[in-house]
C-alpha cells in the first residue's frame, strides 16, 4: 500500500544538499550549507515540488505554473478502447513471475519494508501486487502530479536518504531520463545493504514520448548499467512478437502519416506478441522489445570483461569464434 503523506515528509530530503527538510508554510525549507540563504521547495495542492531546476530538463516556470501536470498527454481507457488497449497490451508473462519473485524475497525481511516507485505516476503493467501487499509500504514520485504519488522529483537527484529502501522498482523510466548510470547510481544510494532493484527498460522499441524518449538497452547493455549489483535475473521482458507488433504499428504511421492508421495495423498484428510464448529465451534476448533486471545491491562492481561471459543471447558460439581468433 501507498506510504501517508505524513509518512513520506518524515524522509524527504533537500535534493541538492541532502539536507532534512522542515514544513513551513506552504514550503519546504532547508538549510543550505554554501550559504546563509535557505532552500525552498513550494507545496502545491498538498504535493511537494523538489526538483533542482539547474540540472534537470524541465522547466521550474512551466511545472509551476501547471501545478506540476503532465507535459504528454496520458489518455484514459474506458469501454471499448479499455478492451482494445488490454488486447494490445495484455500482462506480460515475464513481468508477472518477476514481480513474484521480488515479492518472495521481500516477504524474507522482518518488520516493515518499504519500497521506492520511481516513475510512479501511473500503476506500471503487473506491478498491481505490489500495491495490494499489506506488508509492503510504497514510497512513489514522477515528474508529474498522479493521485499515486507522494511528491515530485527528478530521479537524477532523489531527494531521499541513503540506505533507506528494502527494494526500487523502475518499470519503463530509464529510457526517458538524460544520464541512466546517474539515476541507477541514486537508486544504488536509497538501497539499504543488500537491498533488490527490479528494472524494465525497452531495447528494440520505437520511440514514444516523443522528445522525452532518449536511450534503449540490449540485453548486456542493461546488465552493465546495472553493474555495482548482483545479478538476481536478467532477460527479455518483451520479446521479437511484441516488438514486430510494435514495427508494424510504427511503419504504417510512417507510411501514412497517421498514428491512427498505426492503430489498425497493431490491430491486424496484435496476435504476433503470443508468439513469444514458443521462442527460446536466448532467441527472445536478440530480438527482445525490452528487458528486465533483477539485482542485489553490492559492493562488487561488474567489471566490463564479464560482460562477455554474461551474454545469455542466441549467438554465444558465433562471440565465442570471434573471441578465439580475435
Amino acid at each position: 500500500m501507498l506510504a501517508s503523506a505524513s509518512e513520506c515528509l518524515d524522509i524527504l530530503r533537500c535534493p541538492k544538499t541532502g539536507a532534512p527538510l522542515e514544513r513551513i508554510g506552504d514550503k519546504l525549507v532547508a538549510s543550505s550549507i554554501d550559504s546563509d540563504e535557505p532552500l525552498e521547495y513550494p507545496i502545491i495542492d498538498g504535493l511537494p515540488i523538489l526538483i533542482d531546476f539547474r540540472h534537470s530538463i524541465l522547466s521550474e516556470r512551466d511545472v509551476l505554473a501547471s501545478a506540476a501536470e503532465s507535459v504528454i498527454e496520458r489518455p484514459r481507457y474506458r469501454g471499448a478502447s479499455a478492451m482494445v488497449k488490454r488486447l494490445l497490451s495484455p500482462q506480460k508473462p515475464t513481468t508477472r513471475r518477476n514481480v513474484e519473485m521480488l515479492v518472495q524475497e521481500l516477504e524474507q525481511l522482518s518488520g516493515p519494508i518499504t519500497v521506492l516507485i520511481v516513475g510512479g505516476g501511473s500503476i506500471g503493467q503487473g506491478m498491481a501486487p505490489l500495491y495490494d501487499h499489506p506488508r509492503l509500504k510504497l514510497f512513489s514520485f514522477d515528474i508529474y502530479r498522479s493521485p499515486l504519488i507522494q511528491f515530485v522529483a527528478d530521479a537524477h537527484q532523489m531527494p531521499l536518504p541513503s540506505n533507506h529502501f528494502d527494494a526500487v522498482v523502475i518499470q519503463a523510466v530509464l529510457e526517458h531520463v538524460v544520464e541512466p548510470q546517474r539515476v541507477v547510481e541514486e537508486i544504488w544510494r536509497v538501497l539499504k545493504p543488500g537491498g533488490l532493484v527490479y528494472a524494465e527498460t525497452p531495447f528494440m522499441q520505437q520511440v514514444h514520448e516523443g522528445a522525452y524518449d532518449f536511450t534503449r538497452f540490449t540485453e548486456s547493455g542493461h546488465r552493465y548499467l546495472f553493474r555495482d549489483f548482483d545479478a538476481v535475473a536478467s532477460g527479455a521482458s518483451g520479446g521479437p512478437g511484441l516488438q514486430f507488433m510494435w514495427s508494424a504499428d510504427y511503419l504504417a504511421r510512417s507510411l501514412f502519416r497517421s498514428v491512427k492508421a498505426g492503430k489498425v495495423a497493431k490491430l491486424m498484428f496484435f496476435w504476433t506478441q503470443y508468439l513469444d510464448a514458443i521462442i527460446p529465451p536466448d532467441f527472445s534476448v536478440d530480438g527482445a522489445s525490452g528487458v528486465f533486471f533483477i539485482g542485489r545491491k553490492s559492493s562488487r562492481r561488474l567489471e566490463p570483461i564479464e560482460l562477455v561471459g554474461h551474454y545469455k543471447g542466441a549467438q554465444r558460439s558465433h562471440s565465442r569464434s570471434h573471441s578465439d581468433g580475435g
